[in-house]
């Protein structure tokens, strides 16, 4: 199944007065949309913040005040309790199911189809080759619950015939400690993160999302907005939505955006490169197109997100890509 898909001027009179407009008015006139984000840094989750130092969203009357949480997860909860009012990379099966369950959550666009850009890997000493080596004995992390890196665990582990336990181990970093401490035997990350420690020989790539064939056509994390602002602020989300697609635009045709995001993240420019352009392709990047979504209610029902696939009706009622 496949979906798809002001300027503001001040008149006043005299030098004076322009000045006053420039240093007061202009920002009152911002329209401001609070984000909660989980993959905070990463490339994929990066457009709201980038956006933001270019000017891109000023050029649209658009403020974002944008924040981090824990996992896809707690953006969602934030979402649906009215603490935020966008949320951008959350787990598409996590959405599903809590709008199932009544939430005023409504998904507005893609943010990311496939799974290249999610990795789990092993400490470089770990017997651990193939997924196929893990035993019951053995723990693959991931996330929280009903984030896309939780999607992508169940359906390597499903696909791949591994054994393994999974558990969910938060962060990036706090899954790099439990990784070289022994306490799980895989973690999970989203390059750049993880790439200076497989350059230094410490830990080495096991697996991608991508080896788990079902989620290569799948929109794995998707953005979402509350109903309260897609009925109420209509023409400011349009206006956000405007200037997001700009953003994502500029992030893969400038170089100045990838030299941004490694000094917001504190990495060399070549790592960002690599991991912009070889993990998460623009393709995946689709704002406007969400695909596979038989396959993901599928997998959504076996990890008991849903009890049933979605109707169309009830498809046509949560996606709502704004144009």
């Amino acid at each position: 199944m496949r979906v798809t898909s002001r300027a503001f001027c001040c008149a006043v009179s005299g030098v004076f007065g322009l000045i006053a407009c420039s240093a007061g008015a202009f920002a009152q006139q911002l329209d401001t949309f609070r984000l909660a984000i989980g993959g905070f840094g990463l490339w994929a989750a990066e457009a709201p913040r980038l956006g933001q130092q270019a000017g891109i969203f000023k050029k649209h009357g658009i403020n974002v005040e944008y924040y981090a949480t824990a996992g896809a997860g707690e953006s969602l909860q934030a979402v649906i309790s009215g603490s935020a009012d966008l949320s951008i990379a959350v787990g598409t099966t996590g959405v599903m199911g809590a709008f199932a369950k009544g939430a005023p959550v409504r998904i507005i666009g893609s943010n990311f189809t496939g799974a290249s850009d999610l990795y789990w890997y092993a400490r470089a000493d770990s017997p651990i080759k193939t997924l196929k080596d893990g035993t019951e004995k053995n723990v693959l992390g991931f996330s929280s619950n009903g984030s896309s890196s939780n999607t992508i665990a169940v359906a390597l582990v499903e696909e791949t015939g591994a054994k393994m336990k999974l558990l969910a181990s938060g962060d990036q970093a706090a899954t790099l400690t439990q990784v070289m401490s022994g306490q799980i035997d895989l973690g999970w990350a989203a390059p750049p993160f993880g790439l200076k420690e497989i350059s230094e020989g410490k830990i080495r790539i096991v697996a991608t999302g991508n080896d788990a064939p079902s989620l290569r056509d799948q929109t794995v994390r998707v953005d979402i907005a509350s109903v309260k602002v897609l009925t109420e602020r209509k023409d400011a989300l349009v206006r956000y939505v405007k200037a997001y697609r700009e953003t994502l635009e500029w992030m893969y045709a400038d170089p100045k955006a990838i030299e941004m995001w490694a000094a917001n993240i504190g990495v060399p420019v070549e790592f960002a490169r690599k991991a912009a352009f070889d993990f998460q392709p623009k393709a995946a990047r689709d704002f406007d197109v969400i695909t596979g979504l038989d396959k993901l209610m599928e997998g959504a029902v076996r990890q008991k997100f849903l009890t049933a696939p979605l109707t169309k009706e009830q498809l046509s009622t949560l996606i709502q890509v704004v144009k």
